[in-house]
């Protein structure tokens, strides 16, 4: 039975790799003040930022799915991989020997089936690229130097080869360690007549990396006429390959396209190899799929959406390259990029235009690209009779729905009187831009949603209160509330400041139920005193303490979420313990009175004296926080 990873080595692991340098391999992160970072949530579909990272605390939290946790919960979350394999790989990263309990380390039992798989995909991809300098690969290299490839580039983008044999591949894995089970499980063998044997035989192989650098698949070029199979061949869906969620190239594109705010997508492997080549560096392509929603997502999360992002699809000049722009175009209704379309006059992709004319057509294409509302809207208009009325018509009736799903109204004016332009409708300009109108109107009467919650409008409302307390349902608009909620993030990330008079307060005093939790997370976890004598595990045993994943979440969005006021000291946070403690007060003295009333003149003396005394307590004490402030607590 594989043994469990030692508590120190996991706590090592943690302090070892900074969440910060993790989330940014898989978006893009933009300053947030107050130390954090943004960026757009990889866990949920958006558009603006409410993902915050707090380097500072080793944490993340999303404002608008609620998701959150420490830098192993981020990778576990998004590689969908357990707490092992997760603290493997990110040990791994972090050159840190991992200690193994209840029996010792066994790696090929210990191992999680995604590092495994991973495993023999790294290798094999370095298998390839040593076949590739053999005899046999000859036919392989001469592809590659016919379209301009040489071999500093065939090594940078890890180009290989696949011998002819049956299973050179597989008996190279095997002696690894690798079982016939993994070989099969992974894509890289599949099952023959005596056996498993090698899935990709005589072909140039290009490995496939997610966005972590990871090699999970593999395409494979025809390179013989002997070979009956497909031009292309890629990795069969694995657990670690589902190719509508992989990108090629993005490993060595997601830095650019960060800086740049511009990806340029084009349609095969030579394609992102000639771009790269020409110094086009944030080109990408899909492995044997359409772009859909899930390459949208990505590319959100690198290019953040901001008004100054683009994205560029290169596509053949044939009548198929017009009708998968138009499918891109679709998903542009997504996200919020600019994109723009670039197709070249004579037909030629990418590899074959450098070929022809150089780097500099390549780069050329690229900046002389249409922005794709202009290029659908024309792609439309073409394919009608825009001389005769009738054709004006059906090209109107099909091309405005399109100009009138552009959210921004003015970009939306501007096209509708270039369609009317195209139309021939020149006299008559308002009738098109009227229809446009129309139509946008309608889309938002049957399509109207609420916003996201962000962070400065947190997600405010919570179905059940955690197991042991009930109260009135979370709602930011409550004074009592807010109010909690700062003293709550004091408490979490500025202890100091609220310590040591929070300790002393009782998780009753939070009348929101979520917050009592929290406070109880605080007190199980020595207080907000602990926080100040071993800051760096205080947050850990805050969250240990949690009793269900709803109270975790809500830890981490309180540790992360800015305070709200810019300077933060003993001032203002004598003022939240004040107004918490007082409501509180309040809150009993209403208490006592009902008891009082119900007591009544013919109540038990004895019993009357102790409740008017409580009382007469409890409005001092009410009084004196509101005339003296922190200094009555």
């Amino acid at each position: 039975m594989a043994g469990r990873i030692n508590d120190e080595d996991v706590k090592a692991v943690r302090d070892a790799v900074p969440i910060d340098a993790v989330v940014s391999d898989y978006l893009q992160l933009r300053n947030a003040g107050g130390g954090n970072l943004k960026g757009l949530c990889p866990f949920h579909d958006e558009k603006s930022p409410s993902f915050q990272v707090s380097p500072s605390k080793g944490l993340f939290h999303c404002f608008g799915c609620q998701e959150g946790g420490d830098t192993i919960a981020f990778v576990m979350k998004i590689d969908h991989l357990t707490f092992s394999e997760t603290v493997e790989r990110l040990a791994a990263k972090a050159g840190i020997t991992l200690r193994y309990e209840e029996g010792g380390y066994n790696p090929s039992h210990q191992r999680g089936e995604r590092i495994r798989l991973v495993e023999a995909h790294k290798a094999a991809a370095q298998f390839y690229v040593e076949q590739l300098e053999g005899p046999e690969a000859e036919i392989g290299r001469k592809f590659l130097a016919e379209r301009g490839f040489d071999q500093a580039a065939a090594a940078h983008f890890g180009v290989g080869y696949s011998p002819a044999g049956w299973d050179h591949l597989t008996r190279f894995l095997r002696g690894k360690g690798f079982t016939d089970k993994e070989l099969t499980l992974s894509g890289l063998s599949q099952e023959g007549r005596r056996g498993p044997i090698d899935r990709f035989r005589g072909r140039l192989m290009w490995p496939i990396r997610d966005i972590g650098g990871e090699v999970v698949g593999f395409g494979a070029r025809k390179l013989r006429d002997d070979d009956n199979g497909p031009k292309y061949l890629n990795t069969p869906e694995t657990p670690i390959y589902k190719k509508s969620q992989v990108l090629y190239g993005i490993d060595l594109a997601k830095k650019e396209i960060a800086r740049s705010s511009r990806a340029v997508v084009v349609e095969g492997y030579t394609d992102v190899m000639a771009c790269h080549a020409a110094g086009v560096q944030n080109a990408i392509a899909t492995c044997g799929t359409a772009f859909g929603g899930e390459h949208v997502k990505i590319l959100r999360r690198l290019l953040m959406d901001n008004s100054r992002s683009k994205v560029i699809f290169t596509f053949d000049g044939d009548a198929a390259g017009q009708k998968a722009a138009l499918r891109a175009f679709e998903d542009d209704q997504k996200f919020a990029a600019r994109t723009n379309i670039a197709v070249s006059p004579a037909g030629m992709d990418p590899c074959e235009l450098r070929l022809a004319q150089g780097d500099e057509a390549v780069r050329n294409l690229v900046e002389a690209s249409t922005p794709l509302f202009e290029f659908a809207i024309r792609s439309i208009v073409q394919q009608h009779d825009a001389e005769s009325p009738e054709g004006q018509a059906a090209a109107l009736e099909e091309s405005a729905p399109i100009v009138a799903k552009i959210k921004d109204q003015a970009i939306r004016h501007r096209y509708a009187v270039m369609l009317s332009g195209l139309l021939g409708y020149v006299t008559d300009t308002q009738f098109v831009v009227h229809r446009v109108a129309q139509l946008a109107r309608w889309a938002r009467e049957r399509g109207n949603k609420g916003p996201a919650p962000t962070p400065q409008q947190p997600s405010a409302t919570y179905d059940s209160a955690p197991q042991g307390f009930r109260g009135p349902a979370l709602t930011l608009r409550s004074p009592a509330h807010r109010t909690e909620r700062e003293l709550l993030k004091l408490a979490l990330q500025r202890p100091e400041l609220v310590s040591p008079a929070f300790d002393a307060y009782g998780a009753d005093e939070f009348t929101a139920p979520p917050y009592a939790a929290v406070r109880q997370c605080i007190e199980e976890a020595g207080g907000a005193e602990a926080g100040i004598a071993e800051p760096q595990a205080y947050l850990g045993r805050v969250l240990d303490a949690a009793p269900d994943d709803t109270v975790r979440r809500m830890v981490t969005e309180l540790a992360v979420e800015a305070i709200l006021r810019k300077t933060v000291d003993e001032v203002y946070a004598g003022v939240q313990l004040v107004q918490v403690r007082l409501r509180a007060v309040d809150r009993r003295i209403r208490d006592v009175q009902g008891s009082l009333a119900r007591l009544g003149a013919g109540g038990d003396p004895q019993q009357l004296v102790a409740v008017q005394n409580e009382l007469w307590v409890l409005q001092q004490y009410g009084q004196a926080l509101r005339d003296r402030g922190a200094d009555a607590l």
